[in-house]
């Protein structure tokens, strides 16, 4: 999936991000904050930080750096930062979660919240993120996995639209993009209302190869199973 479509998505959804995920998500928001256990003086690399929901909920001390592809989503980060007035907030740019431009071990910890399956390869980015924070650092990841769970599949369809448009998978596989990332994960646990969300929390390991790994969703029709053979993964959220 092409980073123009993917912006596109954004551009046209920007808008409503906050009313649809603002209040939807933020038990994970505070639980994935709390897991990074953040202390005065450290770095911190928030990827994919959208609108800039999670900036307020940064202790004061640190120094938080927020990237995204999506200039329209950055502009509203923006405004939230000049309104509520966030001395932490260090720098929000427009970059690639896949291709970041910070030299190796920039940072103490980062965050990925509720966006890893809209990247075009969550193991890239995983492997990018590793890069760019110091060995031994906390990465917490937060996102939705696919579900067995009748209640939280009916979440599914009701998101599939939005899903749609802003290209991310809702059948991603958990056990699938763990055994391709490879990344130590000291704690698993459910958020959000229902548990819709599962919350990662991992220590960064010196990282690999970007081509070495990479995670595609798994066949489900000969449709699916050729795409997949042809090195593209279907995006839904």
């Amino acid at each position: 999936m092409s980073i123009e479509l993917i912006q596109r998505g954004y551009r046209l959804f920007a808008p409503l991000y906050d009313l649809v995920f603002g209040a939807s998500l933020a038990p994970g928001r505070r639980a994935a904050l709390a897991a990074l256990d953040c202390r005065p003086g450290e770095r911190i690399l928030e990827v994919c930080v959208g609108t800039g929901l999670s900036l307020q909920l940064y202790p004061a001390g640190v120094r938080v750096t927020g990237i995204d592809i999506s200039r329209d989503m950055l502009r509203k980060a923006e405004g939230r930062v000049a309104a509520r007035r966030l001395a932490h907030v260090e720098a929000l740019l427009e970059m690639d979660a896949q291709h970041m431009t910070f030299p190796d071990g920039s940072f103490d910890k980062a965050a990925l919240m509720f966006a890893l399956s809209g990247l075009p390869d969550p193991v890239r980015a995983v492997n990018e993120i590793r890069r760019v924070c110091r060995p031994g650092g906390t990465i917490v990841i937060a996102q939705h996995f696919r579900t067995r769970n009748a209640w939280l599949r009916l979440c599914e369809g009701f998101l599939a639209p939005i899903y749609r448009l802003l290209r991310y998978r809702g059948d991603m596989d958990l056990e699938r993009f763990l055994a391709a990332a490879q990344i130590e994960v000291l704690e698993q646990r459910r958020v959000n209302l229902f548990g819709y969300a599962t919350l990662l929390v991992c220590r960064n390991q010196a990282p690999r190869a970007a081509a070495e790994h990479r995670y595609v969703a798994a066949p489900q029709s000969a449709r699916s199973a050729a795409r997949a053979a042809g090195g593209v993964t279907d995006r839904v959220g």
